[in-house]
């Protein structure tokens, strides 16, 4: 039996070896197809469990994705939105995108102002994820898709949340307008940066197409880790974004993987995205005549329903309920009694005890089922960070 004694193994047409060996027998691989490899969640945007359009601050479209803004004349539209045919990502297999469109900004640009994109990444998922954040010798890799209608640069950070916030700023590169653009960036670990093994948030991640002067200073060197100071976030940003009416930015694409370099982009079925968003974010019932599950009546005025969560979510959730007036009914022995909302009682990471102790009047012990009782009725659960 014959050996191969190499150092590494590469393509005729690479300028890096796809497999390093090592003098103790052991090797590292450029592996393209490792499963579970990116860290973001929803990064091709196809889950939209509250809507397709918004003009609120915060998630209220695209999944895990938060658009935020301050000091805006006009509120910016957060929306999913179609990756147009022909387009490179569309030839990827992109078709969903995060898009924000601007509102008529007619005071300009404010120091205080912002608009941005962001999202955040669980601390377990990080620190369990192979990147050792504290050597400068391990790395993960940014990548994604941007595209914008006005042409100019742009920046974004990562931002540490555990221990002593650290700032990691970097940038796009003058962007063509209206052309997609991928942006791939290599980011090393850092002795400074703590990362805790639990649920809270371990990173945050921001896209700006507008940071105003009072949180950035020209200082700010890009790809580099430095503690952080809301003053330094970035460097000073280009305001022709911002004061232009209706200009739009939108991404796709986002991934973040351990090690060096950029594989391709980690497709997951609409189905595997829907079950890791409702870790955070559940769209229990919506619309009219929907169950909500079982209930019975504890005392002659009080109505208790157990909900178990459709997948046990991060933390015990919130629960975002209907507005307005006779949006339940609890149908029981006959009768039907209608009320406006619940009460909460005991949630934990996969149950809820819903009640009412209002509006409603029957024997002990009577059960029946709970449901919306109009358009308006619905029920959602939210444990996002």
């Amino acid at each position: 039996m014959s050996t191969l004694k190499v150092d590494g193994i590469r393509s005729n047409s690479a300028s890096s070896d796809a497999i390093t060996l090592a003098s103790d027998g052991t090797c590292t691989a450029k592996i393209t197809n490792k499963p579970n490899r990116n860290l973001i969640i929803n990064g091709a945007m196809q889950v939209a469990q509250r809507g397709t359009s918004s003009t609120s601050d915060g998630i209220h479209t695209v999944d895990r994705f938060q658009s935020k803004y301050n000091g805006t004349d006009e509120a910016t539209t957060q929306q999913q939105a179609d990756v147009a045919s022909g387009t490179t990502p569309y030839s990827l297999g992109f078709r969903k995108s995060f898009k924000i469109t601007n509102g008529n900004q007619t005071s300009g640009a404010g120091s205080s102002d912002y608009v941005f994109i962001r999202y955040k990444i669980e601390a377990q998922d990080l620190a369990n994820s192979g990147w050792n954040y504290t050597s400068t010798s391990s790395f993960i890799t940014l990548s994604f898709w941007v595209k914008s209608s006005v042409g100019q640069n742009f920046y974004g950070r990562l931002e540490t949340q555990d221990g002593t916030k650290y700032n990691y700023p970097f940038e796009t590169g003058a962007l063509s307008a209206d052309t997609w653009t991928k942006i791939t960036k290599t980011i090393l670990g850092n002795s400074n940066i703590t990362i805790d093994n639990n649920n809270g948030t371990g990173i945050e991640l921001y896209f700006y197409a507008f940071l105003g002067t009072d949180q950035t200073n020209n200082s700010v060197t890009n790809d580099a880790w430095a503690a952080y100071a809301s003053g330094t976030r970035l460097k000073d940003n280009t305001s022709t974004w911002y004061t232009t009416n209706d200009a739009t930015f939108e991404i796709t694409g986002v991934q973040l993987e351990v090690g060096s370099f950029s594989s391709d982009f980690e497709f997951r079925s609409f189905g595997q995205e829907l079950d890791l968003c409702m870790r955070y974010f559940q769209r229990f019932v919506s619309g009219n005549n929907y169950q909500i599950g079982m209930g019975a009546y504890y005392t002659s005025s009080q109505i208790k329903c157990i909900v178990p969560f459709i997948k046990e979510m991060r933390a015990a959730p919130s629960v975002i309920q209907a507005t307005g007036t006779s949006n339940y009914v609890f149908y029981r022995d006959g009768a039907a009694d209608t009320f406006d909302s619940f009460g909460v009682e005991a949630p934990d990471e996969r149950k809820v005890c819903l009640n009412n102790s209002s509006q409603v009047s029957g024997t002990v012990g009577h059960g029946g089922i709970v449901r919306t009782y109009n358009s308006n009725g619905r029920i959602d659960f939210s444990a996002e960070l």
